[in-house]
């Protein structure tokens, strides 16, 4: 992966849907080239494009984070077994006092209470878990990587529209 990669993936980072073409220009390249290297970085899973929605405008008003303790041996299987519930957004393994942390979206509060006691809590090898509701999301950045733009002297910079300037 080079510069022109990086600097392709920052302008899809923004907006998934901006042209190959605009790129292209941006980035003093051919169509093609945006093309392909878009097509390999897909291929090669470094590169996702998704469209973006946004749970509470389809009426998903409960959305929670819990942690979870497993029984260690048990801590792949658990996780299999969570990762495959449809209110399950987010599932990663975390060090400290838990092993997992699951986020969820639920319609309501009823939804969230049917989550846990009906499919969560009954998944063998769980032993403890925490859930707290989340009252206010501050930023949402779904596939977000770290900061891909080079802040050296050489490197790309981005004018007020956002697009990168030689």
């Amino acid at each position: 992966m080079d510069q022109i990669d990086l600097d392709i993936i920052s302008f899809l980072q923004s907006d998934g849907r901006t042209p190959f073409t605009d790129i292209a220009k941006a980035l003093d390249i051919s169509e093609g080239t945006v093309r392909n290297r878009v097509t390999r970085l897909v291929q090669d899973r470094v590169l996702q494009i998704v469209g973006m929605v946004d749970p509470y405008q389809l009426g998903f008003d409960a959305p929670a984070v819990i942690n979870i303790s497993v029984q260690p041996p048990l801590l792949e299987s658990v996780a299999n077994t969570i990762s495959k519930f449809p209110e399950v957004s987010y599932l990663i393994m975390v060090s400290g006092e838990f092993d997992l942390l699951v986020e969820v979206m639920c319609k309501d509060r009823d939804h969230l209470a049917a989550f846990l006691n009906e499919k969560l809590l009954r998944v063998p090898g769980i032993t403890n878990s925490q859930t707290s509701m989340v009252l206010h999301t501050f930023k949402m950045a779904y596939g977000a990587l770290p900061n891909l733009e080079d802040d050296s002297e050489d490197g790309p910079q981005k004018n007020e529209d956002n697009n990168v300037r030689k």
